[in-house]
């Protein structure tokens, strides 16, 4: 089963950018920054590509530059000034020095020394998702050979993997996680376990592209208070919409169920109508969970 290219609308965009939706129609009207499609209902659907590009500008705005300055300039040097500015000094910009070298020994040691350093919350937060965020503009806009994204993208799941196996509490309540099948992206289900593991929970992880009758016979086994499902592409979560309407009644009595990732946000409503709870980083603990 294969991804279709994600689009976004607006409002994405401007979570994603940082941008108002008022900023970024203005920006199309008056400088044609980018030119969004638009979807049957004339909503504007942005590609990844554009997200990419105007992440820069928002980047480079931030900084103090003038939209009508950098719009004048070839797309390659506004790339070249935001990666600059954001990169320089930092853990991504070490990374991504050595994603270039293909030196995996080195962005290993970088994931681990902040993680020894200030924790794994911390390293998810701070590196792992501006990472992921520079990783995902570089290949929407031509400018990472897919082999370099599937080398970094490798390191840093086998590396977070790793660490989420590190801390085994015995006495704490199970969280059994898992991606729908067909969704293969990975990081931002283990950033989003990293909190969970930080609210209290003992992890059981069982990985990307699952079949929902998988994670239900695993859930009889293991008898979990909480089950969290992740998905970043809604044509994937359309598909098995009538599946996960039909998952609490599937489940053994009293185990919550969890969605989280942008493939979820279309569909949320029907989920939480009937009872399943939505977020991302922000997993209850245990008691609150139970307090319910």
């Amino acid at each position: 089963m294969t991804q279709t290219e994600p689009i976004y609308e607006i409002y994405e965009v401007a979570a994603l950018t940082g941008l108002a939706p008022a900023r970024l129609r203005a920006w199309e009207r008056r400088y044609a920054v980018v030119r969004p499609a638009r979807q049957a209902n004339r909503y504007r659907a942005y590609n990844a590509r554009q997200v990419a590009l105007l992440r820069a500008y928002a980047r480079l705005i931030q900084a103090g530059s003038r939209i009508g300055d950098l719009v004048s300039q070839p797309i390659e040097s506004v790339l070249a000034q935001a990666d600059a500015r954001d990169q320089d000094g930092t853990p991504v910009g070490a990374f991504l020095a050595a994603v270039e070298r293909l030196d995996r020994g080195a962005m290993y040691r970088i994931l681990e020394t902040e993680a020894r350093s200030h924790g794994l919350v911390h390293l998810c937060d701070q590196v792992i998702q501006p990472l992921g965020q520079v990783v995902g503009d570089r290949w929407a806009l031509g400018l990472l050979p897919i082999a370099l994204e599937h080398l970094a993208s490798e390191t840093v799941v086998s590396f977070l993997k790793h660490a989420l196996t590190m801390v085994v509490a015995a006495d704490q309540p199970v969280l059994l996680a898992n991606c729908l099948a067909g969704e293969r992206h990975e990081w931002g289900v283990l950033r989003s376990l990293a909190h969970a593991q930080a609210a209290g929970w003992r992890l059981n992880y069982l990985g990307p592209d699952l079949p929902l009758g998988e994670t239900i016979e695993a859930a009889w086994r293991l008898k979990p208070s909480l089950v969290a499902l992740s998905a970043s592409d809604p044509h994937l979560v359309q598909r098995q919409l009538r599946e996960l309407l039909q998952l609490p009644k599937r489940l053994p009595a009293g185990v919550a169920v969890m969605f989280g990732g942008r493939g979820f946000v279309p569909h949320a409503e029907p989920l939480k109508s009937i009872g399943l709870l939505h977020g991302s980083d922000q997993f209850p603990t245990p008691a609150a969970l139970r307090a319910r």
